[in-house]
């Protein structure tokens, strides 16, 4: 990266820093007191840094004395263009500002929602818990005080970051725990969902593009350019929005054997996760940017905002040949990469004329649908049907040809086995040039290392063969620390047969999978409203892309730690679910765990899902009970055709158990089936009459496990009329005799009792929806009573 581009994004990732200062006390203007700021408590000597957080609004840089290609100029209209695209006018006529005013959420304009909720002014860390949307009121706003906590912070880490490249990723990190919950504008005339970390990132990416933008276009004269006839640079097309997607994840992650599955699944999916996050490093390393280009990552997708140049056009393409030539030759055809890009203009990026920003993510996608149905061109092909396999054995899990281990597996899959063995405990991820051992393979010839001691890393970090550092849930900075990655880690047990053990009653796993609904449909059309489209833009795109990302990533350990839905055993009230996560992406998750935990689990992750987007965005779930023995490829093809069940409700926001018949929106599995049916039959069941006997967990009641088998079977074969008249037979065998009871007062209560369970029984038998509600409710009570029996 060139001096100048260095200069230019770190003035341009604080440009605003002065509003921290004047929302403290300081009565100086948001632009003199970033300066001042800058210059003498962070100790910044260079001019041009200096000046272009200085003159970055219209009135001083027009009185300011600068040479003409001066970066100032491209802060100035980088910051303009990045106002205009997350400033909205607000409904609600007000005057002024209101510095303490909290930022206003997201979700507040999201897929037609028209609430005024807002977020408690906090920093952001990996212990703070969830921020949830708030009604305002005073004691959310922010206060002097908590401003200048974010400006000791900020100043601390700033003095001793050294202003090179391999710090600026850092600072990027340091702004997002500082000033995720802080707005960007305390304007009571604009909508505040925009944080100043957003704001001040997207200015950033843009102001890059424009001057390398500008360089390869020969323009030297900024101050004209990009002052004088701003309006008209507006529309050129200077930008490329860009887009990649990896396929064949899914298959990948779940070609393992059943051997130490879990701890395989967790290594599989964090590799690709991270395989994801340092190809778009690569990228951004060749193109001399940061990553304040990356508007998001997740699941194997990305987005950027890159200069329209041809030399962009070069090295995007080139590097997309050469990854996909490398998963070919690692990994076959299982994984491939594609990318697409369109050029887009600053007005488009305003989304002006209404709908061409949209138009943009459309364009995109329609490109990668097309390379995704054409993968591979006539060299790829040749060689594929050339391929010599050099190794005559075939790897027990991934089944490449390679060199084998002592137990079968090729140095890849070997490599994963270890990696799923420290993923948890393990805190630094490396990048170097070379590998060494218990590494494992990157695209571009780079290689993944583990490690945890922060020691050993610094000494790495000082040889040739280090090329960069990422931390895992620590807002970690430092040279070359490329980010840190929110990784969902949550984990109780290290094998199946550990999570079937621990189960409630039956001795049983279950996979969950689960994900956002509708979420290409959001990002393309969730915030147009019945005034069109004036919210639809790129900071509001990526602050919801960045809201996602926090949920799924970081958010999830704290909800997985704390118990909310109790329905299976009331002994695992404050104690921690008995589940793992195997991935949990930008807007999806696969859990595993004993199976009552599982089913609880989710219904927590969904609970507060909705909670978290203001019931904007629903997510849908498959839920599948197996064998800890049963093979995993199967587990989550099985589970994956259960959440398509789920997909096709009518609105979504479904859960499917068992079978694909059972597919039922969350509300009405919650209330009807686990709240009204499965909670009734327990209470009836459960109850322990004065001639019982205790020397089995198995024994329900008076009537044997028998009885309620029965009584499935007959639910389950309600064709035939003649199973209606046995259901009803069955259910007047239950009634209390009296001469069972020592007393006429437990007689007539236990009879009461009897009458209402037959009644309420009868009357769900008599309607196909209740029915089928019945029967799920008892499948769920006889796994919690069941041992470990087939």
């Amino acid at each position: 990266m060139e001096i100048r581009q260095q200069k230019l994004i770190l003035a341009t990732l604080m440009h605003d820093i002065g509003k921290i200062i004047y929302r403290s006390g300081c009565s100086d203007n948001h632009s003199h007191s970033g300066y001042e700021f800058l210059k003498n408590k962070c100790k910044i000597k260079d001019i041009d840094i200096l000046n272009a957080v200085r003159y970055h609004h219209s009135k001083d840089l027009k009185k300011a004395k600068l040479d003409k290609n001066d970066i100032a100029y491209v802060a100035y209209v980088a910051d303009n263009i990045a106002a205009a695209v997350d400033r909205r006018k607000n409904d609600d006529e007000k005057f002024g500002f209101k510095k303490e005013a909290p930022l206003e959420t997201v979700f507040n304009i999201l897929n037609g929602n028209k609430e005024k909720f807002f977020y408690k002014g906090k920093m952001l860390s990996e212990n703070s818990g969830l921020n949830f949307p708030v009604c305002n009121n005073e004691k959310y706003n922010f206060s002097e005080d908590l401003y200048r906590k974010i400006i000791f912070q900020i100043k601390t880490v700033i003095e001793h970051i050294d202003y090179t490249t391999e710090y600026l990723n850092s600072l990027l990190t340091l702004l997002e725990g500082g000033l995720s919950y802080v707005p960007s504008s305390t304007s009571l005339t604009e909508l505040r969902d925009i944080s100043l970390y957003d704001h001040m990132k997207i200015t950033a990416a843009i102001a890059t593009c424009i001057d390398l933008y500008m360089i390869e276009n020969k323009c030297d004269d900024y101050k004209k350019i990009l002052f004088y006839d701003a309006q008209k640079f507006y529309e050129e097309k200077a930008f490329l929005l860009y887009s990649l997607d990896i396929s064949g994840i899914q298959n990948f992650i779940y070609t393992i054997s059943s051997k130490g599955a879990l701890k395989g699944l967790r290594a599989r999916s964090f590799y690709l996760e991270f395989m994801s996050e340092h190809i778009i490093d690569e990228i951004l390393s060749h193109l001399g940017l940061s990553r304040a280009n990356l508007i998001y990552s997740g699941g194997g997708h990305a987005y950027f905002l890159l200069p329209n140049t041809p030399n962009t056009k070069r090295i995007l393409d080139e590097i997309e040949r050469k990854n996909n030539q490398w998963f070919i030759h690692n990994f076959d055809t299982s994984l491939y990469i594609a990318g697409a890009y369109t050029e887009c203009s600053a007005s488009f990026l305003q989304n002006i004329p209404e709908g061409s920003y949209s138009k943009l993510y459309l364009d995109i996608s329609k490109k990668i649908s097309k390379k995704k149905s054409h993968r591979y061109g006539v060299e790829d092909i040749m060689y594929l049907n050339s391929k010599e396999y050099l190794y005559e054995r075939e790897c027990n899990i991934c089944k490449k040809n390679d060199i084998l281990d002592e137990e079968g597996r090729c140095s890849i899959c070997s490599g994963l086995d270890r990696l799923g063995k420290e993923l948890t405990k393990k805190s630094f991820f490396l990048v170097l040039n070379n590998q060494i051992k218990n590494s494992l393979p990157l695209p571009q010839n780079k290689y993944l290392y583990i490690l945890n001691d922060e020691n050993k890393v610094k000494q790495i970090m000082e040889s040739d063969t280090f090329e960069r550092c990422y931390t895992k849930n620590s807002l970690y900075t430092g040279k070359k620390v490329s980010t840190k990655l929110w990784v969902g880690d949550y984990n109780t047990n290290n094998t199946f047969e550990d999570f079937a053990k621990k189960a409630t009653g039956i001795e049983r796993i279950a996979i969950l999978r689960a994900d956002v609904d509708n979420l290409g449909q959001t990002f393309v059309h969730g915030f147009e409203n019945d005034q069109g489209t004036k919210n639809v833009t790129l900071t509001r795109t990526a602050a919801l892309s960045r809201q996602l990302t926090l949920f799924f990533k970081l958010h999830i350990n704290y909800i997985l730690s704390h118990n909310e839905n109790i329905f299976f055993d009331e002994e695992k009230k404050d104690k921690s679910r008995d589940v793992a996560i195997v991935y949990s992406g930008g807007d999806d998750v696969f859990l595993v765990g004993s199976w009552n935990d599982v089913i609880e689990a989710y219904m927590d992750i969904r609970d507060n899902f909705r909670k978290f987007t203001q019931n904007t965005l629903t997510i849908s779930a498959g839920i599948g009970i197996y064998s800890h023995s049963f093979p995993i490829n199967n587990m989550a093809k099985e589970v994956g055709t259960l959440e398509g069940s789920s997909k096709e409700l009518e609105g979504k926001d479904g859960i499917t158990l068992f079978e694909s018949e059972y597919a039922y929106k969350y509300d009405l599995f919650k209330k009807n089936i686990l709240s009204e049916k499965y909670i009734f039959l327990k209470k009836f069941f459960d109850k322990k009459y004065l001639f019982d006997t205790n020397d089995s967990k198995n024994v329900i009641n008076s009537y044997g496990k028998n009885f309620i088998y029965n009584l499935l079977e007959l639910l389950r074969n309600n064709s035939e009329k003649i199973n209606e008249v046995r259901y009803i037979y069955l259910l007047s065998r239950m009634e209390p005799q009296k001469n069972q009871y020592k007393d006429e007062d437990t007689y007539i209560a236990e009879l009461a009792n009897y009458r209402d369970f037959a009644k309420k029984m009868y009357t769900w038998i008599k309607n196909e929806k209740d029915r089928k509600e019945l029967i799920l409710s008892i499948y769920l009570y006889v796994y919690t009573i069941r041992g470990s029996e087939v």
